[in-house]
């Protein structure tokens, strides 16, 4: 499982619609719940390329919140 350094955490944005992201750590992802799309983070490192971000289907969204909320998982910053 990947971590990634409070300080960049706290500074990563969405470099699509720039809001904030929910870091899944345990499945190595940043999460944009606005565009339903997911950021793969490899070997510690946020793959923060358009391109790269898949795009998830209604009910994976639902099961990422879902996971965002009883893991009381913050965003990246507050708008």
């Amino acid at each position: 499982m990947s971590t990634i350094d409070a300080r960049l955490l706290a500074i990563l944005a969405c470099p699509q619609d720039k809001g904030p992201l929910y870091f899944i750590s345990d499945e190595e992802a940043l999460y944009n719940p606005r565009l339903k799309r997911r950021y793969d983070v490899r070997d510690g490192i946020p793959v923060m390329l358009v391109d790269e971000a898949t795009t998830v289907t209604d009910a994976e969204h639902d099961r990422i919140m879902a996971k965002v909320a009883s893991q009381g998982i913050t965003p990246t910053f507050t708008a």
